[in-house]
C-alpha cells in the first residue's frame, strides 16, 4: 500500500500536543525497548569502553520524544541526531539544561534522507511500519554504522489494531518478527535480539477508540477514515464482535496492539 507521508506527518502534528498523554502502550515500549538494549550492551560491549557511553546516535521517528527523553537518561550520548516528519519535535531539545550532549535536526523522510555518518547506534519506537521500502532503508543503515555499531528498535507485526482493519478493511501491510530478522541478515546484521508482544487496550465504547487512536496520530493507514453518521453506527455495531463481559465489570471493547524488538548490530 502506498503512504501518503505528507498526511502522516500532518496527522501526527495535530496529535502532537495529545500524545504523550495517550500513548500508554507507546510508552511501555520505549521502556521496554531500552531494557533490552541496556542488556545488550552490557552482554556485547568490549572492555575498553562504558557500555553506556555512545559517541553518535541517530533516531528515526523520534515523535514526542518517549525513546529521546530515555535515550538521554540511560546512555552517555556525545552527538544525538534526532529525526522525524515535522519540525516540532526538536522544540523541547533545542536547549535543554544540564546536558553535555549535542543535539541535532533531522526532518524530513528518512527515505529520502541521508544518513549521518560513523553511528554507533541507530535506533527507533514506532516507527518503521511506515517505511515502504525497509530493505533500502536497512540497508543505508547497515552503511552509516561503524562496525559493531547497533540498529535497535521496536515496530508493529501483523497483529496490530487487527479490530480496526478488520472492520474498516484499511491499515498497513506489516512484517512478521521472522521477515524482520531475514531482512536484517540480508542486509547485513547479526541478530541479537528479536521477540514480539500482544498487547491490549480497553474502553468503555468503540467511540474512545477512535477518539484514542485519533489522540496518538494513528489510524492504522496514512488514508484515514471519513465518518458518516452511518458509517459510525455500521461500526460501533461491528465492533461488539470486540467487547468483553465481566460478570463483576462493566462491559470493554479492545484494541490490541502488536509490538516487536529487534536488536541487531553490524557485522565487519
Amino acid at each position: 500500500m502506498s503512504i501518503d507521508k505528507a498526511q502522516v506527518a500532518q496527522r501526527f502534528a495535530r496529535a502532537h500536543a495529545s500524545y504523550k498523554s495517550h500513548a500508554v502502550v507507546q510508552q511501555q515500549i520505549c521502556q521496554h525497548l531500552i531494557t533490552k538494549m541496556q542488556q545488550c550492551f552490557v552482554q556485547h560491549s568490549s572492555h575498553t569502553q562504558p557500555c553506556t557511553a555512545l559517541s553518535h546516535v541517530l533516531e528515526i521517528g523520534c515523535g514526542s520524544g518517549n525513546l529521546t527523553d530515555l535515550l538521554l537518561s540511560k546512555f552517555d550520548i556525545q552527538q544525538l541526531t534526532l529525526n522525524d516528519l515535522y519540525t516540532e519535535v526538536l522544540q523541547p531539545y533545542l536547549h535543554l539544561p544540564h546536558t553535555t550532549t549535542h543535539i541535532h535536526g533531522l526532518i524530513g523522510d528518512i527515505e529520502q534522507l541521508a544518513f549521518p555518518e560513523s553511528l554507533d547506534l541507530i535506533c527507533s519506537s514506532s516507527a518503521l511500519q511506515w517505511v515502504e521500502d525497509l530493505a533500502a532503508l536497512l540497508h543505508k543503515a547497515h552503511q552509516a554504522l561503524i562496525p559493531h555499531g547497533y540498529l535497535c528498535f521496536s515496530t508493529f507485526g501483523p497483529q496490530n489494531l487487527m479490530e480496526m482493519k478488520q472492520l474498516t478493511g484499511q491499515g498497513l501491510d506489516y512484517f512478521s518478527a521472522a521477515e524482520f530478522q531475514q531482512l536484517l541478515q540480508q542486509q547485513g546484521f547479526e541478530v541479537l535480539h528479536c521477540s514480539e508482544q500482544l498487547q491490549q487496550l480497553n474502553f468503555q465504547h468503540p467511540k474512545q477508540v477512535l477518539q484514542h487512536l485519533k489522540a496518538t496520530g494513528v489510524t492504522g493507514t496514512a488514508q484515514g477514515q471519513r465518518w458518516s453518521k452511518a458509517s459510525l453506527m455500521n461500526f460501533y455495531q461491528g465492533y461488539e464482535q470486540f467487547s468483553q463481559q465481566h460478570p463483576t465489570l462493566p462491559k470493554s471493547y479492545t484494541l490490541t496492539y502488536h509490538p516487536i524488538y529487534c536488536l541487531a548490530r553490524r557485522m565487519p
